[in-house]
């Protein structure tokens, strides 16, 4: 079992920031600005300040994860946030990676990819999920070129890449540090920042929200890594699914095709990919269901019709064996209205 900890409101300052950090230049159109404040306010590694004559520029360029959420809210979009030498970047280029897993489990886990997407029709790959132990070698997968959202990696996923990331390619410290690979910033550890963004109605039930959400403890991973099922070179973790609310309930019902249980879910609309899709999943060694997020929904290509499941990787079998005999008369029935009555 993981070692989990919970951040709440009055969480100790931890050191967020990544040996390997990426520089980011802040730049800042004074003809457009209307030094409103505004990004100064939602960066959540407090990075900017005002000059004296109110315009914003970053006093803390070291701190910038490249996660854009100040440029993301600038009304008029006159501040910009852009890697320096990022695409090149490589910390561990000379280091061995680790060795991939055998062909029979690739072909197995292709196996039964294929099996579940073609009993319950989804579009979207599985993405096998990953979280590397700080101490452990990483995969030989490629970074991206760009600095991502660990959903934007996952939806890159669903459709066929394999991405590896450490911190300092992850441009969301939510994620960063729920995933333990960095400390939190205190914007976050607060909840202050939800309530920038009015998704709490203050700062009591932001810290209520944080404080009940699992989180690793810091610098205790050092990457992330997710590629399609079928593809991934290292046993994962968890498992996420893509799918519309019909496929999610025969997903959910392949579990329960042999025992009859019944699922108790935890969503709540917050950090979906990290905490609901991955962490809970992982914590509880069962399977959890999520919407998607603010964060997620903003910042990727996901549907008004989507959602996600995540299940622990030992399930697979009896999913693909559930689902298999789901789709030899349930499905199609349900799928064909079977009880709705002739139109006249």
């Amino acid at each position: 079992m993981a070692d989990y900890s919970h951040t709440g409101a009055n969480a100790e300052a931890v050191d967020y920031t990544d040996e390997g950090a990426v520089d980011y230049r802040i730049a800042n159109d004074h003809d457009r600005c209307m030094k409103c404040g505004l990004c100064i306010a939602f960066c959540p590694c407090e990075v900017l300040d005002a000059d004296d004559e109110g315009h914003p520029y970053a006093a803390h360029p070291e701190l910038c994860v490249g996660c854009t959420t100040c440029s993301g809210n600038c009304p008029v979009r006159a501040l910009s946030v852009e890697s320096v030498g990022g695409a090149s970047f490589d910390p561990y280029a000379d280091e061995e990676r680790a060795e991939p897993i055998g062909n029979d489990a690739q072909r197995e886990y292709a196996r039964l990819q294929q099996s579940i997407m073609d009993s319950l029709g989804l579009r979207w790959q599985p993405v096998a999920v990953s979280l590397i132990d700080a101490e452990e070698q990483l995969p030989d997968a490629p970074m991206p070129a760009e600095n991502l959202r660990f959903c934007q990696a996952m939806m890159a996923a669903r459709r066929g890449a394999s991405v590896l990331m450490p911190p300092f390619k992850h441009s969301c410290p939510d994620g960063t540090s729920i995933f333990g690979m960095t400390g939190v910033p205190e914007k976050l550890a607060t909840g202050e920042i939800y309530v920038l963004f009015h998704k709490v109605v203050n700062a009591e039930a932001a810290a209520k929200m944080v404080a009940e959400r699992p989180v690793l403890p810091p610098k205790s991973k050092r990457a992330t890594y997710v590629a399609p099922l079928a593809k991934t070179v290292r046993d994962p973790e968890v498992v996420v699914f893509t799918g519309t609310p019909e496929q999610m309930m025969w997903l959910s019902m392949s579990m329960s095709y042999y025992t009859g249980h019944r699922h108790d879910f935890h969503a709540s609309g917050f950090n979906s990919m990290c905490v609901e899709a991955v962490l809970l999943p992982i914590a509880n060694d069962e399977p959890n269901i999520t919407f998607g997020c603010y964060g997620c929904r903003a910042a990727t290509d996901i549907g008004e019709d989507m959602m996600f499941m995540g299940v622990p990787t030992r399930l697979l079998p009896m999913i693909a064996e559930g689902a298999a005999e789901l789709a030899k008369k349930a499905i199609p029935d349900s799928r064909n209205k079977i009880y709705v009555p002739p139109i006249m």
